[in-house]
């Protein structure tokens, strides 16, 4: 990681909003809603015990607005003032939470420091920032509609914990974006026509996506770069950006892409198997643990066999299942960072496992491809380069022939 790249102590909120630990769930949605936060750090009596989510209150839908906070508290990691910017790019990622506490040595809670205050640097990085979007974007494979109801995203909560999902009209195009903090508005009053209605006496599952949905939403034009998507980001305090053509949406780019390109630029150094971050979106969480392992074996293998070609940095995998949801049904996405470029691939199939082993292997395969493409442009070089310098040089040229013409003289005299 380049050393001029800022440091915890550097980035993070020092006065940060905390909740109790006694204080109802209620309250956290307030706060989260009032603040725009998404985490909240727990308190009991001034000691720091963990981070309230709004996902995590998200999934627990049914619960009263009067439970406890201490009931769904979860352990983040906690960072220290000194943690460099790629080290908390890749905790943030790794831990799937936008924020994390900052810690001193005497675990005093002393900051927090969020996505969001990462990409507000993010710009600043030089070379960082000039990957085009289309080559960083997760597929916009999952789209609502303004008359879709709100149940459509609490069975979706999970990628919208990744990222927003675009609202689309009848014709397929963009008009707005829905996303965790819109959700939060039903969870803390139901809604219709954007006004409360406490007569309707509807199910917050009943409310229309188009009620709540931001609009428009916030839209870059394919190549545009990395740097640009984060500068809007910023400007319009999103946390995603969608990436359209002809005002249709065709890939999201997250924070979560653009701290990507952060890890896989602060990688040094030859390689392990260990040493490469994978980032997996779309599994859902109640996922079989046994599935999760031979996921876990599949890619380890994988990469293996690449490193054996190339230094991989990065592995982003996108899981979209099919309309049933089974394990079994899924589309599968890929994109590999390398020391020599980016890679992509994609498979649709009825196995989630078999479609991820052929996802690795066409990976390798379009590397050693891209290897013997390299070596060829060298090689042509090379003799273009020496073509270039016999004919600089005509005696040098009248040389080589005569060489040339001994050469197949002595070679006539040796055979019997």
């Amino acid at each position: 990681m380049p050393s001029a790249w800022p440091t915890a102590s550097q980035l993070m909120s020092p006065d940060v909003v905390t909740v109790s630990e006694e204080a109802p769930i209620s309250q956290a949605i307030g706060l989260m809603r009032t603040r725009a936060f998404h985490e909240l750090p727990v308190l009991r009596r001034r000691k720091y015990l963990g981070l309230i989510t709004f996902e995590t209150i998200a999934r627990r839908a049914n619960l009263p607005l009067s439970t406890k906070v201490g009931h769904l508290l979860i352990l983040p990691p906690v960072v220290t003032p000194s943690t460099g910017y790629g080290d908390l790019a890749e905790q943030l990622l790794a831990s799937g939470l936008r924020a994390a506490p900052v810690a001193d040595a005497k675990g005093t809670l002393v900051g927090i420091v969020s996505r969001t205050d990462l990409i507000r640097e993010f710009p600043k990085l030089g070379a960082v920032g000039a990957a085009r979007v289309e080559t960083i974007q997760s597929p916009a494979a999952l789209t609502v509609r303004e008359t879709d109801r709100c149940a459509t995203l609490f069975a979706q909560i999970r990628a919208i914990e990744d990222h927003p999902l675009p609202v689309i009209d009848r014709r397929g195009r963009l008009v707005g974006a829905v996303g965790i903090s819109d959700l939060g508005r039903v969870l803390w009053r139901p809604v219709t026509g954007g006004k409360k209605d406490a007569r309707a006496g509807r199910s917050i599952y009943d409310v229309e996506i188009g009620t709540l949905m931001h609009s428009p939403a916030v839209t870059v034009e394919r190549g545009a770069t990395a740097a640009e998507a984060a500068r809007l980001m910023q400007q319009e305090k999103v946390s995603s950006v969608f990436v359209v053509e002809e005002g249709r949406p065709v890939g999201v780019v997250s924070q979560a892409d653009l701290l990507g390109l952060v890890v896989a630029a602060s990688a040094k150094g030859p390689s392990r198997v260990e040493d490469v971050y994978v980032q997996i979106t779309g599994l859902r969480g109640s996922s079989d643990p046994t599935v999760l392992s031979e996921i876990d074996r599949l890619v380890a293998t994988g990469l293996r066999h690449i490193g054996r070609q190339i230094r991989p940095t990065l592995l982003s995998l996108h899981f979209a299942p099919h309309a049933n949801h089974r394990t079994g049904d899924a589309t599968i996405e890929a994109r590999l960072h390398t020391d020599r470029g980016i890679f992509y691939a994609s498979h649709t199939g009825w196995n989630l496992l078999a479609g991820l082993s052929a996802l690795m292997d066409e990976l390798l395969t379009q590397i050693r491809r891209s290897r013997e493409e390299r070596a060829q442009r060298e090689r042509r070089s090379l003799r273009s380069l020496d073509d270039t310098d016999r004919s600089a040089d005509p005696d040098l040229e009248a040389r080589l022939s005569v060489v040339g013409t001994t050469a197949a003289k002595r070679r006539r005299r040796r055979r019997p």
